[in-house]
């Protein structure tokens, strides 16, 4: 499939009556996997991207070279639609532009660009800072007018409830929907009512990050949330998994002990593409 045509099947999740929730992936297998489960959008995440490529924590110490080399990884993998979270875009509305560039050039389908001072300045931590909202806006135009397919989305992404007040999160909704911008990423929202009040401001699609589990698609879908996070449980799990065997090998316990927590030959091949490498073989080789 052309990537093309992973962004157009984002766009038709956006202008769909549902709401749904992509699969959390953080590389090739986890992308070939979830694409085989049935999933057809995928997401990124900041934190898991840092995880995954550094072991380091979620602090915006990766650059944005090594966030595209993965994302390109990825949706070479599958034909996953891939949603990134491309953080504060990396800088100044130049670097945003950049950013649009490179994650363009590596097959995503779209991503989010957020409101906050990233990394956290001296003095700062622990604490979300949100950078002035005419300079957000600037970003948020250099970001739109970099695209060199039309069809990539691009989501403004605020933490204004958060980091200042619901009051400022309306407004810079209001604004953010002017720059030409896809659709908005609300983070911090947990109460309908507050969905509610800034559908009021703008007619964009609405992505949400991790909900209460009282919140239904059902509930969220009639005002225009198209997209809610699930967390990345797929990453913690696997994480728990790798603990699990070398603490196991680490004891002295052999592998046949525990064969029954191994992937069975059949997910092995579908998780590393070996039906398509084998009749690439018989055809080539």
């Amino acid at each position: 499939m052309h990537v093309t045509e992973r962004r157009e099947r984002l766009r038709r999740y956006l202008s769909a009556d549902t709401c749904m929730r992509p699969a959390s992936v953080f590389d090739p297998v986890s992308s070939r996997i979830a694409y085989a489960l049935g999933f057809e959008l995928g997401m990124l995440g900041g934190s898991v991207a840092s995880h995954t490529i550094l072991g380091a924590p979620d602090l915006a110490v990766m650059t944005l070279t090594e966030l595209a080399s993965q994302c390109y990884r990825i949706t070479r993998a599958s034909d996953l639609s891939l949603l990134v979270d491309a953080d504060n875009a990396y800088g100044n509305a130049l670097s945003a532009r950049r950013t649009v560039q490179e994650l363009e050039a590596a097959g995503v389908a779209g991503m989010t660009i957020e409101d906050t001072v990233l990394p956290q300045r001296f003095g700062h931590q622990g604490e979300e800072e949100l950078i002035p909202l005419e300079e957000m806006l600037g970003k948020l135009r250099a970001s739109v007018e970099a695209r060199q397919d039309p069809t990539m989305v691009i989501f403004a992404r605020t933490h204004a409830i958060n980091a200042t007040s619901f009051e400022d999160a309306v407004a810079r909704v209001r604004a953010y929907s002017e720059t030409g911008v896809d659709g908005i990423f609300v983070l911090g929202a947990k109460e309908i009512a507050q969905i509610e009040a800034v559908r009021k401001v703008t007619a964009l699609p609405f992505m949400l990050g991790a909900t209460p589990t009282a919140i239904t698609n059902e509930m969220l879908a009639p005002l225009g949330v198209k997209i809610v996070l699930r967390g990345h449980g797929t990453f913690n799990a696997a994480v728990k998994a790798i603990y699990d065997s070398l603490k196991h090998q680490a004891g002295g316990g052999a592998p046949a002990e525990v064969s029954d927590t191994f992937a069975s030959a059949e997910v092995m091949r579908m998780a590393t593409g070996g039906e398509a490498y084998a009749a690439w073989q018989a055809s080539y080789l």
